[in-house]
């Protein structure tokens, strides 16, 4: 990858200093590490956005269903789930 741009940035002497001497530490290049840092941000804010979009997905469909008549009510959920459980417990104490 060709290094074309320059990035420059204001932090605190205090801030720098911890820095340059954990990038010695670890015998690598601040530079390498701060592009290394940028990566690692910009790969997460991908993939929350990702999975962002993935749940909005997930919830529309869940309420086109509702729409549509195929949805459950709580209560019958929660009486699902409660039978669940039971039998869970029924199972550990047997």
């Amino acid at each position: 990858m060709s290094k074309e741009a320059v990035f420059t940035m204001k932090i605190d002497a205090e801030l720098r200093d911890a820095f340059m001497s954990e990038a010695a530490a670890v015998h690598r290049p601040a530079s390498q590490l701060v592009r290394e840092l940028m990566r690692t941000f910009i790969q997460r804010q991908r993939d929350a956005r990702e999975h962002d979009v993935f749940l909005r997905r997930k919830v529309e469909r869940a309420r086109a269903s509702v729409r549509a008549g195929q949805g459950r009510s709580d209560e019958e959920v929660e009486a699902e789930f409660a039978g669940r459980r039971a039998k869970g417990l029924q199972a550990d104490a047997g």
